[in-house]
């Protein structure tokens, strides 16, 4: 009999083990845990090998087949050789970390130094592969992780033009929800979310400059981690900004969540922001407690709610769940200054890009372009290809600014990052002796539209984004057949206390459940 991938995958992968040498026992299931996944691996029922297989499998179920969610804009042509090289080397007694022989799926703006290119989802950036591995590339490798591919994105990390579609790159096409493949995926981590929540990987590593890990995990109802800046390098990942941009997992559990960044985490020569990362860096998953909730005070930020009335209808009962497990809910709670920056944020970008983009494309060889200006002439000469849908103003603006060491640039920097950090969050924290804020990631995905662009309702991410602090969404529940995130965010280094937080609510108020596929959103 004649078995394709994506009838195993179809079938539940059942008879994988029979077609490979890999493992003697069926694979685990698609939602299957890095812990349950580790466990088979190291009692023998499962090997790195037959897992990667099953992912594979999945992929071509589900993202080239079936609903078609086009999450994967590469898939690494080494991944199997990879599990096998991985396996053949261990010896029984051979050291083998929480994540070891574990598949993950890099977003397309980070590097690695294989056979995959690093395009941020631009036709403009296919040419010879990096040279060298993303710093969280080489330590996952060291982890013993597998590269399974790169995500597809929204393009340049959404810093292209206006009226943009999250999810939609020239090289990848759309990437879909698959909770309603009609609906948006969030962006601009779209790829990695949705291979995370479609079971296509248990873990991956997205990026965000301002809500692209938090907002496609709120959508595609998984977990995401935007750390402290400075926490996770950014060395060998495309840029938008160095005072906003950072790595971060995706997971289906913040215990996922947390051993990833464990993993990724400390300081590194390559990125000067991370000078003081190991002084904080550490494992991450000693504060995942089911109960860590109790005693938290935990302030609710009213005025970063009102996506969707039935996400706020969610949101209450979250709140209410929170109380019953002993969090001391301050409600509400005023965030001195919210969006006050958001002037002085879009200007500084403005220039940063063009400053830190150029400085990343020195580092490549082989490629068509090699600054902003190359980028914008290929995308007006490829416009049917790149700009079919949306253009390219703010690179246009970004092209046009001056030199960092310009006092407007200066002043906009440190106005953004003061009053969203000490004077905003920080501000907020002290006045009511909080651990932690609150407030609902985003609403439910919006529908797909390409000729308009995102409807996006408004979300939570910008205060910790800007100031740089650490950021955690979590199913929140269902709104309609769709997922809806709770975002825990605090102060600088953080990350300890929101983990037992966020962890303590998943506990308490567990909302994740996997994927149907539909083509509508329910009644």
């Amino acid at each position: 009999m004649h078995l394709t991938f994506r009838t195993l995958a179809l079938a539940g992968l059942t008879l994988l083990p029979a077609l490979s040498s890999h493992a003697a026992t069926p694979v685990l299931g698609s939602d299957a845990s890095t812990v349950q996944l580790h466990d088979a691996m190291l009692h023998g029922s499962l090997t790195p090998a037959a897992l990667t297989l099953e992912a594979l499998a999945r992929v071509r179920a589900f993202d080239q087949h079936g609903p078609r969610l086009n999450a994967i804009i590469q898939l690494n042509p080494d991944a199997l050789s990879d599990a096998t090289r991985l396996q053949t080397k261990a010896g029984a007694t051979s050291p083998k970390g929480p994540l070891w022989g574990i598949p993950a799926v890099l977003k397309d703006n980070i590097d690695t130094a294989d056979r995959m290119q690093t395009t941020a989802g631009s036709l403009a950036m296919v040419g010879t592969p990096a040279a060298r591995d993303a710093t969280v590339v080489a330590k996952m490798r060291a982890a013993g992780m597998i590269i399974l591919g790169k995500g597809n994105m929204s393009e340049w990390a959404n810093y292209r033009g206006f009226h943009a579609t999250g999810g939609w790159s020239g090289r990848g096409g759309l990437t879909h929800n698959p909770y309603v493949i009609t609906r948006t995926a969030c962006g601009s981590s779209s790829g990695p979310a949705v291979a995370v929540a479609a079971g296509y990987v248990p873990v991956a590593v997205g990026t965000e400059t301002d809500g692209s890990i938090v907002c496609p995990s709120s959508i595609n109802g998984i977990v995401g981690i935007k750390p402290t800046l400075g926490l996770v390098s950014r060395a060998g990942i495309v840029p938008v900004t160095r005072e906003q941009d950072t790595p971060g997992p995706l997971a289906r559990s913040v215990a996922d969540a947390a051993a990833l960044l464990t993993v990724i985490a400390g300081s590194d020569p390559r990125d000067p922001a991370t000078a003081n990362a190991d002084r904080h860096a550490t494992d991450y998953s000693r504060f995942v407690d089911p109960h860590g909730l109790s005693g938290k005070r935990i302030g609710v930020v009213r005025a970063l709610t009102g996506y969707s009335p039935a996400t706020d209808q969610v949101f209450e009962q979250a709140l209410a769940a929170m109380r019953a497990a002993g969090a001391i809910i301050v409600d509400p709670v005023t965030i001195p200054h919210l969006h006050a920056f958001d002037d002085d944020e879009n200007l500084a970008t403005s220039y940063e890009f063009k400053h830190d983009l150029n400085a990343y494309l020195a580092t490549r060889s082989g490629l068509k372009v090699h600054s902003l200006a190359d980028i914008i002439a290929f995308n007006k000469a490829h416009a049917a290809e790149e700009m079919p849908w949306f253009g390219q103003q703010l690179m246009i603006e970004a092209e046009a600014r001056g030199p960092l060491t310009e006092p407007a640039y200066r002043k906009a920097r440190a106005e953004a990052k003061r009053l969203a950090g000490p004077e905003g969050i920080d501000a907020a924290l002290a006045a009511h002796h909080l651990d932690a804020l609150v407030a609902p990631t985003t609403g439910p995905a919006w529908s797909l539209d390409l000729v308009n662009g995102s409807h996006f309702p408004g979300g939570s991410a910008g205060e910790a984004a800007v100031a740089g602090y650490p950021d955690i969404s979590v199913p929140m529940g269902f709104v309609h057949g769709l997922p809806v995130g709770i975002s825990f965010f605090g102060a600088k280094w953080s990350e300890p206390t929101l983990i037992q937080i966020a962890s303590g609510f998943e506990h308490a108020s567990p909302a994740r459940r996997p994927p149907r596929f539909r083509t509508a959103a329910t009644r």
